[in-house]
């Protein structure tokens, strides 16, 4: 018997990977494994009751706290995002890559698959973590040249049932950090979406009055909103829920994925946008002048690793290491309000907080101002002398 272990999120791509793998692979014991990472509860029931009819065993795992702690706090730390984008799947894919693997070897499996195609990071995110074993990799979607729309007749041949149509094709993926939605003419960089693909946000023309609300960071994570402590998850949730009725967190771009293919993507992600957009404004406070410098960089390069899928990369943990230091003195309080569609920082604050009144107010007399005048004989000095060799 040819066991494998497949990475099942319960959609058209991973659904029909499962006969697939039989049929080419010569895999007659297929164990599907979807990895709750914060995704809607009906998204986890509906993969569970297709892979209770189309593989040999399921098996779902609530990785939530981990996902958060492990994986969204360093990301908030770090302030992730690649071009633009929140990280949402990218972070989530080492992690379900991880747990498929724990399944793997508790189930003495001799293959892991996924259902990734060959244009994309996913392949390469899963991959990572897959080739670590000596286990063999499938890939159907990329070995095969599939295309969805003949993966959706083979669906409807099959009997498996999916929710995609040719006039729908959407892909989407979600977790608790962002959703993506992407396929069919969402792909053409001139194509205005339909409002009908966002779910988690509100049309921003169609959003209510403004809404101010407090964020709470200890350590640069955040643990409260409007003074209520809450742990990461029910947070994230909640300001997912706050953030999507006004609209805010809805990116569309244009993304240079690893292999250099330019893609048209878009994402909602409230929670996301709020907790970074407040972040990023309390460093400031708290934060030098060269350690903001320094850490821009370090952020960025950080991102790029998680983005492609490289948290197991020896430099990813040297970052964490310089981060995590910086964070020790991120703790306070950021004010954002919201409104249709945007959410700006109004106000913070923080024991750590580098401003002082006494030395940087216009009405204050604890600096000497004529004090400056040295400093400005001796600015510029080597540019002025430059000029006049002219």
């Amino acid at each position: 018997m040819k066991k494998v272990v497949l990475a099942y999120s319960g959609g058209l791509d991973t659904s029909v990977c499962i006969p697939l793998l039989k049929e080419h692979y010569g895999c007659d014991y297929a164990v599907t494994v979807t990895v709750d990472v914060g995704q809607p509860e009906k998204e986890i029931e509906m993969a569970e009751k297709k892979a209770a009819l189309i593989s040999q065993k399921h098996i779902t795992i609530d990785a939530k706290d981990e996902f958060v702690k492990d994986y969204i706090f360093p990301l908030i730390k770090a302030n992730g995002s690649y071009e633009g984008y929140v990280l949402g799947t990218s972070i989530a894919r080492p992690l379900i890559a991880k747990k498929v693997v724990e399944v793997a070897k508790k189930e003495n499996a001799h293959a892991l698959a996924h259902g990734c195609t060959g244009k994309g990071n996913d392949q390469l995110r899963f991959e990572t973590v897959f080739r670590s074993t000596t286990l063999d990799v499938f890939a159907p979607m990329r070995d095969m040249n599939l295309t969805r729309e003949w993966e959706m007749e083979y669906a409807k041949e099959h009997g498996i049932p999916v929710s995609v149509t040719k006039s729908k094709p959407w892909s989407v993926d979600e977790n608790i950090w962002s959703r993506s939605i992407e396929g069919g003419r969402l792909e053409e960089p001139d194509f205005v979406p339909p409002e009908e693909i966002f779910e988690w946000t509100v049309s921003p023309e169609k959003a209510g009055d403004a809404e101010e609300i407090d964020i709470g960071f200890e350590h640069g994570v955040p643990v409260f909103v409007n003074g209520k402590k809450m742990d990461g998850v029910l947070l994230i949730q909640e300001l997912n829920r706050i953030g999507g009725a006004h609209g805010v967190g809805r990116t569309d771009m244009m993304e240079d994925r690893v292999l250099g293919l330019k893609a048209r993507e878009n994402y909602e992600h409230p929670a996301a946008t709020i907790i970074l957009t407040a972040h990023k404004d309390l460093e400031r406070l708290v934060l030098t002048r060269d350690e903001l410098r320094f850490k821009s960089l370090v952020d960025e390069t950080w991102s790029e690793l998680a983005y492609k899928g490289l948290v197991d990369e020896p430099l990813f943990a040297d970052l964490n290491a310089f981060i995590d230091n910086s964070q020790e003195r991120v703790t306070g309080t950021v004010k954002l309000r919201l409104y249709k569609g945007s959410a700006k920082v109004v106000a913070r604050s923080s024991p750590y907080a580098l401003y002082s009144a006494e030395f940087s107010s216009f009405d204050s007399k604890a600096i000497d101002q004529k004090d400056a005048e040295g400093v400005c004989k001796y600015h510029g000095f080597q540019a002025r002398m430059y000029k006049k060799m002219g």
